[in-house]
């Protein structure tokens, strides 16, 4: 079994992959105050919880973009679960070329997105990740990372329109009825969602004319994904474990390249 850890602002993402089987998955807050200790209780008591034994564990692969976590989890894997862990980095085989301009500031989160996407359509694809930012990344039918388009996440837009407002309250982010809000929550929530939803189709849109790759195949992930993803065309096809999958094939990659 496959340690998959996806390293995210918001949360730490764990999946066990047997196989291409995602075993079980678990989800943390990330907080970078926790010991090495506090979080190897924490990986040790749900891995012991979803029946699975360290010594089940073949290998742990990580795929960050919270560097202040990275000595802490590391250290928590070594002691706890008696691995290195692998970290993916831009330089490692990852089966996507890297033609950003500058290759080695490309996320790892991105990396497994686009590396997932061309091995598992093989065809142009843009990712599509609502995360803490949504991002937006392009790899096309040759197998190259080219482009990206980075925006504000959906929990941060709805988090700025509370905390720089006097009486606006928090709201659930989830679509109204109708765009037309009866109330405050729901004129948020109208406000919030169905211009997101546009300002997504809209990039979609618009990257694709200027790629001049109509058929772009569009996947999308990230927690709150599914929120817009079954709201527009736009995206073809929406998968919550794209991170988990594509450390896995990432993974694979680099066991065959160095057996």
């Amino acid at each position: 079994m496959l340690l998959a850890v996806d390293v995210g602002n918001t949360n730490i993402s764990m999946g066990i992959m047997e196989g291409e089987k995602i075993r079980a998955s678990f989800r943390l807050i990330t907080r970078t105050e926790r010991t090495s200790d506090e979080l190897g209780v924490i990986v040790y008591d749900l891995l012991e919880r979803a029946g699975i034994g360290i010594e089940d564990i073949e290998a742990v692969v990580i795929s960050s973009v919270v560097p202040k976590l990275m000595y802490t989890l590391t250290s928590c894997m070594k002691k706890y679960i008696g691995k290195t862990p692998i970290v993916i980095t831009p330089q490692m085989e990852c089966g996507i070329a890297l033609k950003a301009d500058n290759p080695r500031a490309v996320g790892a989160d991105r990396i497994v997105d686009c590396a997932y996407a061309y091995h598992t359509f093989k065809r142009s694809c843009i990712v599509v990740d609502f995360g803490t930012a949504t991002t937006f990344d392009y790899v096309n039918g040759a197998g190259e990372f080219r482009y990206t388009v980075i925006a504000p996440g959906l929990g941060i837009s709805a988090s700025a329109l509370t905390s720089r407002t006097a009486k606006l309250p928090e709201i659930e982010i989830k679509k109204p009825a109708s765009v037309l809000g009866s109330n405050t929550i729901t004129g948020m929530q109208a406000g919030v969602v169905y211009g997101y939803i546009g300002a997504v189709e809209y990039i979609l849109k618009k990257m694709k004319a200027e790629l001049q790759d109509p058929d772009c195949y569009v996947v999308a992930t990230g927690g709150l994904g599914r929120v817009i993803a079954n709201e527009t065309d736009e995206i073809d096809a929406y998968d919550p474990d794209i991170a988990y999958k594509g450390i896995r094939i990432i993974y694979e990659l680099n066991r065959r390249k160095n057996s």
